[in-house]
């Protein structure tokens, strides 16, 4: 932990006054030190106010990703080893997928405050208003063959809904790939997009030499960020909730969460994760239509979804006694978005 996340650590958020005494004696530096790193914190953006003959407070931090900060917040950890936080990308993907060839290792993460040419699945754009959202990508090294690969997406999945979840926002999952929040059975209220996940794989016949899942999460954006084309459609956490989160802790909080997730599925494969999953999903028991991939209205599948298989197969009921195993498709369903 640096110096001067360990200051921001000790100030927290709640407007606490802490003496330069003490801080230096919890860094095991001096009080000239610290004042030094408290002006370097203030020409970094945050406000940290000297109360006379008492110490700092923290005022407010800016909101803007930090990689020393986040870093810092992962210390130790399969995440914590590798942080590239970029102004400005094409995608994060990209930059992960050419660190993964330079032979980067497991856990490298990139963040970005803004793409420009960000994507999602099946080639659709993902916008990325700048300074308001999570932009990352994870670059991961299992031995898994590369079918069990797009597994991984499902993976995430878990960790981005459960940790708006303990945020405070009541999200699910929309197989395979997207994290959502409305829909509720004959509420009227038809699903909104507040996260996705695309998983990218480099890989031999038998074996996957690396994976890279990305994930956006629309954070502290607003309606006007936004397109015409993405209204009520797409929202965010600050425009569910009202709330601002400080995007370098969400960050940091969802990557533990991801670690957790991911070493299960090593450990013991998706299976192991399948039941959070389920309990997750928004599509259980709804009536969906799967095509072809690429193929939108092409005739798909129409049917029950009846849950998940332990591999992470959509199960679909297409008739009484029928339920069919789709292992790749895009999902419509109705009070929805495709």
């Amino acid at each position: 932990m640096s110096h001067r996340h360990g200051i921001l650590e000790a100030l927290g958020a709640d407007g606490a006054v802490v003496s330069g005494q003490e801080l230096a004696a919890r860094l095991g530096i001096s009080r000239a030190a610290v004042w030094k790193h408290v002006e370097a914190l203030a020409v970094a953006g945050y406000q940290i106010e000297r109360v006379r003959s008492r110490g700092y407070r923290l005022v407010s931090s800016p909101d803007q990703l930090g990689a020393e900060a986040l870093t810092g917040l992962l210390a130790g950890r399969r995440f914590g080893g590798g942080v590239v936080v970029l102004d400005v990308t094409r995608s994060t993907n990209s930059d992960a997928l050419a660190l993964g060839r330079e032979g980067a290792p497991e856990g490298s993460v990139v963040l970005a405050e803004a793409q420009t040419g960000g994507r999602g699945r099946l080639g659709r754009q993902w916008e990325s208003a700048r300074g308001v959202n999570l932009y990352m990508s994870l670059l991961l090294r299992p031995a898994i063959v590369p079918a069990a690969a797009p597994q991984l997406s499902l993976v995430a999945g878990v960790a981005v809904a459960e940790t708006l979840v303990a945020e405070g926002l009541p999200c699910r999952i929309k197989w395979p790939n997207d994290v959502v929040v409305g829909g509720e059975h004959g509420g009227g209220v038809p699903l909104r997009k507040i996260a996705g996940i695309l998983t990218e794989i480099e890989a031999e016949a038998d074996r996957v030499s690396f994976v890279v899942v990305g994930i956006g999460v629309n954070v502290n954006s607003t309606a006007e960020n936004f397109s015409p084309a993405l209204a009520g459609r797409a929202t965010s956490f600050l425009m569910e909730t009202g709330r601002r989160l400080d995007r370098t802790a969400l960050a940091a909080r969802l990557l533990s969460r991801m670690e957790g997730a991911y070493g299960a599925f090593l450990t013991h494969g998706f299976s192991a994760l399948a039941p959070r999953w389920r309990a997750l999903s928004v599509l259980e028991g709804r009536t969906v239509e799967v095509s072809s991939v690429g193929h939108p209205g092409d005739d798909g599948d129409r049917g029950t979804c009846v849950g998940i298989d332990a591999d992470g197969a959509l199960l679909l009921e297409t008739a009484p006694g029928q339920v069919r195993r789709v292992i790749a498709g895009d999902v419509t369903v109705r009070g929805g978005y495709d």
